[in-house]
């Protein structure tokens, strides 16, 4: 029998399980508290249980944690963890510190369909969806592996959350719960490559989180060579999905993210098309300059464009960031982690 995952209901799944069990539905308060609370997932410390519920929760329930497989911690304390699913599949998950917060950056799937031809998750292809217990579960991982409170989640790692929207939005339910995980939903951001019905599907289904976008080329020419996805999608199209989102919620900031590839979109013709593209949208641009890794065919950009790609969309009143890697030396881009473990099960075997 295939036994339901704690960690992957909402409040009211849980009311709903104890009512299965015979319990009262305020014993769903008491395992919220000690699973999305304080992360704890034996259930034998909850005193208030009834026996009735116990043996319920024995028999038909589970909470999944995921083992760590593999872990690297750079200087500037971002830590990657390599975790295993109950199919024995790994996913990455990655830990960037700061001050006052810790952000977990998820992954929605075990590889990724879309093809990008600058990200290394894409060299695998898909694998399969995530469910929304196992992205609960990275969070799990990621709280009890840090010892720290995960303030912000994004969903930005291996795989394209809207190529798993029922999953995803489930998840990101759970975690925006009041009584749930209880995440502020300004707190939770979903990164996409430009999956436009889906994005209008976020509209429609009032998901509650940020909306980012990877947009990466100014030209169809250049984003259909390194985002396949921009051959059913293209700019125009996407962009306007984009507009359409703002304005259904209310003006909501999105973010727009711009991965720098040297010599194929960081030229001042292309920071000027971008402002182009961004007039009139109520966003934050995310510069990325590429995090190489083998075999890429890409380089990462030189400062001195990095910084006059940056001044051009300042310039033009555009909020823009530079978003330099975090653990550029423990391999933190999407899937450089799995595939150097691989790599290395593979040595030692042969």
């Amino acid at each position: 029998m295939r036994k339901t995952a704690l960690n992957g209901l909402t409040y009211d799944q849980l009311v709903e399980l104890c009512h299965q069990a015979g319990a009262k539905p305020v014993h769903a308060e008491h395992l919220i508290a000690s699973i999305f609370r304080r992360y704890n997932p034996d259930l034998d410390a909850i005193k208030e249980l009834p026996n009735v519920l116990r043996q319920y929760l024995a028999e038909h329930t589970c909470i999944f944690e995921p083992d760590c497989t593999a872990s690297q911690q750079a200087a500037d304390g971002t830590q990657k963890l390599l975790l295993k699913m109950p199919d024995g599949k790994e996913v990455e998950t990655v830990l960037i510190q700061a001050a006052n917060r810790l952000t977990q950056c998820i992954s929605s799937q075990v590889g990724c369909a879309v093809g990008c031809t600058f990200c290394l998750t894409a060299t695998a292809g898909l694998t399969r969806n995530l469910t929304a217990a196992e992205m609960v579960a990275e969070v799990f991982a990621g709280q009890r592996i840090s010892g720290r409170k995960v303030r912000n989640l994004v969903l930005m790692g291996m795989g394209e959350p809207l190529h798993n929207y029922d999953e995803v939005a489930h998840f990101v339910r759970i975690a925006t719960d009041p009584k749930g995980m209880a995440f502020s939903p300004n707190r939770v951001t979903l990164s996409t490559s430009g999956l436009v019905p889906a994005i209008y599907r976020m509209i429609e289904d009032t998901l509650p989180c940020n909306l980012a976008v990877s947009l990466n080329a100014t030209t169809d020419e250049v984003r259909n060579r390194i985002m396949p996805i921009n051959r059913k999608y293209p700019i125009e199209v996407l962009m306007q999905a984009v507009r359409d989102y703002i304005a259904a919620r209310g003006n909501k900031r999105v973010l727009i993210e711009y991965v720098m590839l040297a010599g194929v979109n960081d030229s001042p013709d292309d920071a000027v098309r971008l402002c182009e593209l961004l007039e009139g949208v109520d966003c934050t641009v995310n510069l990325l300059p590429f995090n190489p890794f083998n075999e890429s065919g890409f380089k990462r950009p030189d400062d001195t464009v990095v910084t006059a790609f940056r001044s051009v969309l300042a310039d033009a009143d555009k909020v823009v960031v530079v978003r330099e890697s975090k653990g550029r030396e423990i391999s933190a881009a999407c899937g450089q982690l799995k595939t150097e473990t691989a790599a290395k099960r593979r040595h030692r075997t042969a």
